[in-house]
């Protein structure tokens, strides 16, 4: 679908739909106004019968509406005015885009971006528009044997601003708009794929497929270079399955070749049995998407590239199975990471720290400014957080803070909680230098704590997207969560 920005009066548009909001007041935003002035108070008269209350996401279509150009005007509750935020402003756009392509409104202009959000300046709204608008048009049907198809879908979206003055600011929106939103539906199509097809390999091909479409430097170390390199840790949770590990490494060379870079770690555990502890049959189906870490950086490396950001960024990438056989871990089990430190494996269902510590040590020859990892990690962070926040824990309170402003900044949000050195008590071990769980209190912070003995060299934050990664339900899928955030952490980053 096609973007683009305009100002003008709505009244003047000559396309398929202009779309504008009511407020639950039964109040005209200031576009809806225009329109209704233009056609002596014809959209006044309809709310005034109850056609259209205002209420959030509903909508109402006009066809004809007199002393307009257009064929057709579409009315989308806004909700209660002084309620009126991001969470409505995205609600909103999702509403009149999924009505305006199911009724073939192949074209229309959509005056809802120019609507104030508080705190919000129109750059947000422009990109938050394009983001909301292809959420809205997603589908993931590519292996189905009958696709649904749309007889008119739409085809260009027309986003407004309220000045002439406002167009550059428009089209600095729509860059970063359209980067977050194409690095979305890579992730959330990564996500989507099952296990039989998104495998460790199948991750490592469209890397470089990645590099050679957006100019980035790939390396897929193998199993024989993980062993050089003592990866012993990463490759223990390998054993049990018939795919090959790989360690993927992609680049981002956008800054002076004396900056330091950004480093992206990202679990890639294409398929998460739980291996000997094997995980309950109900909704395994979804351990698919235990690669949504490793999905989310690779698709923020893709943003990178298509918004030329002027900083050096690394995305490691260990992926691998995590299945049970009789070459599998097993509880009791003890391997000795690529740092050197020993670990006895109490749970081989906690694997993702195993693969994630080893990728923190490799991260340490980059020498790198920051090192922020994703991973599906805990189901505790599913019982602490929901699928709202995202859990962040970081050794440093800059970086957290950083983490936290991005998460706003894209309304891609994150909730810290603590890393306090008393939580390392759980983690103690008789036979090795550390154990992999630290019992159930806790669960996610645990799982961070172990992470920060690999992560002592660098700043270093951790985000855990169990919770926000994917849905459940009728609804089920990938999020292409946190890519928003990742990318606005290093749009920060580029303006500093």
């Amino acid at each position: 679908m096609e973007f683009s920005i305009k100002s003008g009066s709505p009244e003047k548009q000559r396309v398929a739909s202009v779309v504008v909001g009511v407020f639950d007041s039964r109040k005209l935003s200031e576009a809806a106004k225009a329109i209704d002035e233009a056609a002596a108070g014809y959209l006044s008269e309809i709310i005034r019968r109850g056609d259209m209350e205002g209420k959030l996401g509903t909508t109402l279509l006009l066809h004809h509406v007199p002393n307009t150009l257009c064929d057709r005007v579409l009315l989308v509750g806004l909700g209660k005015e002084r309620e009126f935020r991001e969470k409505q402003y995205r609600e909103a756009m999702r509403a009149a885009v999924k009505v305006l392509n199911d009724t073939g409104s192949m074209e229309a202009a959509v005056y809802l971006s120019e609507i104030p959000v508080k705190r919000r300046d129109v750059v947000w709204n422009i990109e938050q528009a394009v983001v909301a608008a292809r959420e809205a048009l997603y589908r993931f049907d590519q292996l189905k044997s009958k696709q649904e198809e749309v007889r008119r879908p739409l085809r260009r979206l027309i986003l407004a601003v309220s000045r002439r003055g406002e167009l550059n600011e428009g089209e600095a929106g729509l860059a970063r708009g359209l980067a977050i939103a194409n690095a979305m539906q890579l992730a959330k199509d990564l996500g989507n794929l099952p296990g039989n097809i998104c495998t460790p390999s199948y991750l490592a091909e469209q890397a470089l497929r990645l590099a050679k479409s957006h100019g980035l430097a790939v390396e897929v170390l193998e199993l024989a270079d993980m062993e050089k390199l003592g990866m012993g840790s990463f490759m223990s949770v390998a054993k049990g399955s018939r795919q090959p590990p790989k360690f993927i490494v992609i680049q981002h060379k956008g800054g002076n070749r004396k900056h330091k870079p950004i480093v992206l770690v990202g679990k890639g555990i294409t398929f998460d049995a739980g291996g000997i502890s094997l995980k309950p049959a109900a909704e395994m189906d979804e351990m698919k998407y235990d690669m949504s870490g490793a999905a989310s950086v690779m698709a923020t490396m893709q943003a990178a590239a298509e918004l030329k950001l002027p900083l050096n960024v690394v995305a490691l990438i260990p992926t691998c199975e995590n299945l049970p056989d009789g070459a599998a871990n097993k509880p009791g089990d003890i391997v000795t990471s690529m740092s050197g430190q020993t670990i006895e494996i109490l749970n081989t269902d906690a694997e993702g720290r195993l693969i994630l510590c080893d990728a923190l040590t490799y991260a340490e020859r980059f020498e790198p400014e920051a090192v922020v990892d994703v991973a599906t990690l805990t189901g505790a962070c599913v019982i602490a957080l929901g699928n709202v926040a995202t859990g962040l824990l970081a050794n440093n309170d800059a970086l957290a803070r950083e983490l936290v402003h991005a998460g706003e900044a894209a309304y891609d949000r994150v909730w810290q909680l603590p890393l306090w050195d008393d939580y390392q008590e759980q983690l103690k071990s008789n036979f090795a230098d550390m154990a992999n769980i630290g019992g159930r209190p806790a669960g996610t912070i645990t799982a961070a704590a172990f992470l920060s003995r690999f992560a002592k060299k660098y700043p270093w934050a951790h985000l855990d997207i169990a919770g926000t990664a994917w849905r459940s339900g009728k609804d089920k899928g990938s999020t292409g969560r946190p890519v928003p955030l990742l990318v606005h952490f290093l749009l920060g980053r580029a303006e500093a």
